[in-house]
């Protein structure tokens, strides 16, 4: 919310003192924030629309709206941020920009408010991240696209004013039409990282090693499990996973003893790592070498 309110006081500042000074840098900054409140309203949908409960339709939740629109707000910095950026760089190296000095005195002025609205909502988003565990606080796509779009837009005024800056002192725009390109680059490879991170959690991304390994190394401390065949992991949300595991058990045992066994490393499961609100265990006596050979083991295609 608050980077939200800041982006659209700034691009509504960005857009009047751009077109009265005609300047190409304030333009392409203004395109930056125009996107970034775009990308606010899709990241405030995500926060709604994924804590809707699971329903007949949807049995494992809503958690996955976040890589959703935290991809769609990539996509918006590329479209809106980088590429208007990159357009008006090269416009201005084509044509040249006609500013008077009175244009350069109020772009700097507005870049400077800028620089202090963008910093504010920067620092806002950085305590949140601390407050949420710092690196692991980043998780989150909707933060992490918060505090990216806040930190490239710091970087992005900081470029326009010193674009702006060169342009008035030496009279000669490739100054500043340098700056609009290196502001579309920029938003370009944030926005390609963004996207590729909110692209490998929506088409079904593992959990970190790290609880995977613990997963594991709670089924194999089971007395009642001979061996673990396969062990997949699946984030459904942002905390919530799915876990699922082929096990062999030891022989003989009934299967009310089985089913005992199974709800109870369940619930080991649930204890160790909280956020695996799905599991499912698949019992099974086949050798291990046929199982770790599976296609769903080695991950090709047509596995189960």
């Amino acid at each position: 919310m608050v980077a939200l309110a800041a982006n659209l006081i700034i691009a509504a500042a960005k857009a009047v003192g751009g077109l009265l000074a005609g300047s190409p840098a304030l333009l392409s900054e203004a395109a930056h924030s125009v996107a970034d409140s775009l990308n606010e309203v899709f990241l405030l949908a995500a926060l709604r629309r994924s804590r809707r409960p699971a329903d007949r339709q949807h049995p494992f939740g809503y958690g996955k709206e976040r890589f959703f629109w935290s991809l769609l707000a990539a996509v918006g910095i590329f479209v809106m941020g980088g590429c208007f950026s990159v357009f008006q760089g090269v416009e201005a190296l084509r044509s040249g920009a006609d500013e008077k000095m009175s244009g350069y005195v109020a772009g700097l002025i507005v870049l400077g408010v800028s620089f202090l609205a963008e910093g504010a909502s920067l620092l806002r988003a950085l305590h949140q991240v601390r407050g949420q565990g710092g690196a692991a606080g980043l998780r989150d796509p909707a933060l992490r696209t918060v505090v990216a779009e806040d930190g490239t837009a710091v970087l992005g005024v900081t470029l326009a004013a010193v674009g702006m800056a060169l342009h008035m002192v030496t009279g000669q725009v490739v100054w500043e039409a340098s700056a609009s390109l290196a502001i579309g680059a920029l938003l370009v490879f944030v926005a390609y990282r963004l996207g590729r991170e909110a692209r490998d959690q929506l088409i079904g991304e593992a959990a970190d090693p790290e609880t995977g390994s613990r997963i594991r190394a709670l089924l194999d401390a089971q007395p009642e499990i001979d061996s673990v065949e396969a062990l997949f992991t699946m984030k459904m949300g942002l905390d919530s996973a799915l876990v699922a595991a082929r096990i062999d058990l030891m022989p003989g045992l009934d299967s009310e003893r089985v089913e005992e066994v199974a709800v109870r490393i369940k619930r080991s499961i649930s204890g160790v790592v909280p956020e695996a609100d799905q599991i499912f265990l698949d019992v099974t006596d086949r050798p291990a070498r046929e199982a770790a050979e599976s296609p769903a083991a080695t991950g090709e295609r047509g596995g189960a």
